[in-house]
């Protein structure tokens, strides 16, 4: 099994995959760098947000392959397993949360709130899935995962607002 913390000479600034892999830099972070890693999606996000459903899907699928060959690369590369600096999978996983995001900054800022959550405590079966499933699969999917569980939450929060404020009324 491949070390998590450790880092060889194979990786290069140099490299596109790797370059693309680590967010153009934003996993260089020295802290937090799962959560500097996010924050690309955010811009991508602006870019996708007049995207009807199937085309904005269409683009996160695409990326989401691209993301599994990149991660395999770089990890393979690196001799790491899911490298901490490692962050297309979390900008694939911001913009699965931001599926169907209602309009306003508090929703995009709850929604990554949300998904650092589980991102990082990983709920079952988020956490099998990190430590079972290898490769560039392996680490692109626990974000997918996460990505969901924080989609899901953020729409039953905006639903359950409107439920709610329609019988204070």
């Amino acid at each position: 099994m491949l070390n998590h913390n450790k880092s060889s000479t194979g990786f290069s600034w140099l490299n596109p995959i790797h370059l693309l892999a680590f967010g153009l830099g934003a996993g260089k972070a020295p802290v937090i760098p799962g959560t500097f890693g996010s924050l690309p999606a955010i811009p991508l996000y602006f870019l996708l947000q007049d995207f009807t459903i199937w085309p904005y899907l269409g683009v996160v699928f695409v990326m989401f392959i691209v993301g599994v060959y990149v991660c395999h690369i770089t990890s393979r590369d690196m001799g790491v397993h899911d490298h901490s600096g490692i962050v297309f999978d979390e900008i694939v996983g911001m913009l699965i949360t931001y599926i169907a995001l209602p309009a306003g900054w508090v929703w995009l800022v709850t929604g990554f709130v949300l998904f650092r959550i589980f991102d990082i405590w990983k709920p079952f079966p988020i956490r099998q899935v990190d430590k079972n499933v290898g490769g560039g699969f392996g680490i692109m999917f626990d974000d997918v995962l996460a990505g969901i569980y924080a989609a899901l939450t953020l729409q039953a929060i905006y639903h359950g607002m409107g439920y709610f404020s329609v019988i204070n009324a």
